[in-house]
């Protein structure tokens, strides 16, 4: 069957929702409301298999300079097929387009972001305004996430 990435539909919201609450609930990764997913829908990518939602990511513009990919999940019987490295990569070539020259990322899983370029940073060099959606986390202020980011080249941007 072949894979596709593409931009998610308001349709695939409850899908992404059970998808992200399903490794949420094991303490693999945040949980997402339903309300969000709807609110943030024109941020999310889904890898789709006929008409099925196997993963998703979401690429969120924290500001002029700054984005960050947030809410990887790939179901748990097509992981390990690189579907999360192309929404990845789907998202980091958004951002290029767009014109953003940073893209971060907070997760559990630094390897897979690792390959793709990213490199671990300390969190608090992170400006704050990526911190208003930390406030909602059950683990504010506790975080134990892992901070990576990305330096683009967009200079042919300008």
């Amino acid at each position: 069957m072949k894979i596709i990435i593409e931009k998610a539909r308001v349709t695939d919201a409850p899908k992404i929702h059970k998808l992200i609450n399903t490794f949420a609930d094991k303490g693999e990764m945040l949980p997402r409301a339903l309300s969000d997913i709807y609110e943030y829908i024109r941020d999310f990518y889904v890898a789709r298999e006929n008409d099925d939602v196997i993963g998703c990511g979401a690429l969120h513009i924290s500001w002029a300079d700054m984005a960050e990919i947030r809410s990887l999940a790939i179901s748990k019987e097509k992981q390990k097929q690189k579907i999360g490295s192309s929404i990845i990569a789907t998202c980091i070539n958004e951002a290029n387009q767009l014109g953003i020259p940073t893209v971060f990322c907070l997760t559990y899983k630094p390897h897979i972001f690792e390959k793709l370029g990213f490199h671990q940073v300390d969190k608090v060099i992170l400006p704050q305004k990526i911190w208003s959606d930390c406030f909602h986390c059950p683990k504010y202020p506790n975080c134990d996430e892992i901070a990576l980011i990305l330096q683009l080249d967009n200079s042919h941007q300008k």
